[in-house]
């Protein structure tokens, strides 16, 4: 999709076999937030208002997404080359860019398998070109909502490409602060992480307002209240129980830029000194 001086959204030829039902180009939603702040083109108006919104509020936002989205490549890199796991289970993943999980995964482990799930028709359309990954391994995507992981879980797509009896990393990177308390993320979370043998890895991140007293929260969220999914930042502690039950491999939930950084990776600026998000990777007993 492009977009116009003019505002407008014509849409691109992809999108003709999204119904139009499935898509409110006026309801700001995650992924294409997301897309816009990460430089891309899938999205519209209403998703560049919020963001831009989002940015006034946290004038490092462009560049803490960048460095949301480079942990999640440094983990997956982890996963794959040094922790031996082959089958990641991707949820929320978000419109395809650079440096997605099966590419990195595929690099290290050419048969590394994915799945990818997401609730954006949108995110779907452009899941199709990652059916493109090395031939050894497998990729697929589904639209399903992280609200119901039983449906996830018993997908006949996700259950082609994960081998439930064998160690899964299940990534959540991003994606949980838009569960509010009343859909009982952590209890999500835990079905997630039941149905994952030993051995298996749960991978997440989260935004948080930690790093930002100066910050009111209603502030930070308002760009999302009227969007497909609120924000819910949490603290250092609420981010932990995520994890509760396996054993979080160092340096432990920290902010995304200090998970184990790369020393020749850029490491650029960020306005205000923080990426406002924790991450971490741990291990099912």
């Amino acid at each position: 999709m492009t977009h116009s001086d003019t505002g407008a959204d014509p849409a691109a030829p992809a999108y003709a076999e999204v119904p139009s039902t499935k898509i409110n180009p006026h309801i700001p939603h995650p992924a294409r937030i997301y897309d816009y702040l990460l430089g891309g083109k899938d999205n519209f108006a209403a998703d560049r208002k919020a963001a831009e919104a989002l940015v006034e509020v946290s004038p490092g936002t462009r560049e803490g997404v960048r460095a949301h989205r480079a942990f999640l490549g440094r983990a997956v890199r982890h996963l794959a080359a040094e922790a031996g796991i082959t089958q990641f289970l991707d949820i929320g993943t978000g419109i395809p860019t650079q440096d997605n999980t099966h590419t990195i995964a595929q690099e290290a482990v050419p048969e590394a398998r994915v799945a990818y799930v997401d609730n954006d028709p949108i995110v779907l359309v452009h899941g199709r070109a990652l059916l493109t990954g090395d031939p050894a391994g497998m990729t697929d995507m589904i639209e399903a909502d992280l609200r119901q992981p039983e449906k996830i879980l018993a997908d006949p797509a996700v259950r082609r490409v994960i081998d439930f009896t064998r160690p899964v990393a299940v990534i959540l990177a991003g994606v949980m602060h838009f569960i509010t308390d009343e859909e009982d993320p952590y209890g999500l979370v835990e079905q997630l992480k039941a149905a994952v043998p030993g051995g298996s890895r749960l991978l997440l991140s989260h935004v948080t307002l930690d790093f930002a007293d100066q910050v009111r929260r209603e502030d930070f969220t308002k760009p999302y209240d009227n969007s497909s999914a609120p924000m819910v930042p949490r603290t250092h502690g609420e981010v932990l129980r995520f994890f509760d039950g396996w054993d979080l491999v160092d340096p432990g939930l920290v902010e995304v830029v200090t998970w184990r950084p790369d020393p020749v990776e850029y490491q650029e600026h960020i306005p205000g000194g923080h990426a406002w998000a924790y991450g971490g990777l741990a291990i099912k007993p």
